[in-house]
């Protein structure tokens, strides 16, 4: 899985999981799942496109989690991107632009814990 950490003026774009998906109602950074052959920071871009209608720039690999759920095992790697356009959310789905420090505000995934407490600060 891949996951894009998109600022812009000082904030996170996150979205919601939509009902009927893994781990459904919980926030999370945008992203998805790698189609065979294609690289990281492709399926990034792919998924920012197919679910937001916007362009990432895909920077720095700044974390990865191997997390094991319950009825899954999840191997999430988180990118720092720039976007451009202004993005919509094209799958129903809600999104936020939130600080840094309301991130804890808001319910993610276990995987992304350690994520949420670093970008969160002290």
């Amino acid at each position: 899985m891949v996951a894009a950490i998109i600022e812009r003026g000082g904030k996170l774009l996150i979205t919601r999981r939509p009902e009927g998906s893994h781990l459904a109602g919980l926030w999370e950074f945008p992203g998805g799942k790698p189609h065979p052959g294609e690289s990281l920071e492709e399926a990034l871009r792919r998924e920012i496109r197919e679910e937001l209608d916007a362009e990432v720039m895909v920077r720095e690999r700044i974390d990865t989690v191997e997390w094991a759920y319950p009825d899954k095992r999840v191997r999430l790697v988180f990118f720092r991107c720039a976007i451009k356009g202004e993005p919509r959310a094209l799958e129903g789905q809600e999104m936020a632009w939130v600080t840094a420090a309301d991130l804890s505000r808001y319910d993610f995934p276990a995987a992304d814990a350690a994520l949420i407490s670093r970008l969160s600060g002290p």
